[in-house]
């Protein structure tokens, strides 16, 4: 996945902010409006917009003699995306991951470990199934996972 310039993520955040009610996208001229402290020509907008267009970041559909664009996924698979290119860049993917699952928040933790038990079915170790405590350690006690589950992956 590309990664998007600051131009490009601020009008991604446009239409990721605009576009939530409604399928019917935002015209150049309402991304031009929405990003009036930055100053831009509505040509530079437009630009910025058909280059997402051709990068797959954005859908258009013609309304009379304009466009009207809006996001081809959402902002949350934007990121997890992102994320997943990035787990691809090292030598090892698992690494990483345990890496990163040890550096998140108790907050975030609990959140992990709602998604991999709906994911898996259960809602985690209380079902009977291994939880993400039980495969990389309990960020918030600091306790490691053991060293062969943390590579075996």
């Amino acid at each position: 996945m590309t990664r998007l310039g600051d131009l490009e993520r601020a009008v991604m955040d446009v239409l990721w902010d605009s576009v939530p009610g409604t399928s019917d996208g935002v015209t150049v001229r309402e991304v031009a409006d929405a990003l009036d402290g930055r100053e831009l020509a509505y040509t530079t907008v437009m630009t910025v917009l058909d280059r997402l267009a051709g990068k797959g970041m954005v859908q258009r559909e013609r309304e009379g003699r304009a466009w009207r664009y809006r996001p081809a996924a959402s902002r949350e698979a934007h990121i997890a995306q992102l994320m997943l290119d990035a787990l691809d860049l090292g030598g090892s993917r698992d690494a990483a991951l345990v890496r990163f699952a040890r550096s998140v928040t108790g907050t975030e933790a609990e959140v992990l470990r709602a998604a991999l038990g709906a994911e898996a079915g259960h809602t985690g170790p209380a079902d009977g199934g291994a939880g993400l405590t039980d495969r990389i350690g309990d960020p918030r006690a600091g306790r490691p996972a053991p060293a062969d589950e943390a590579t075996d992956r």
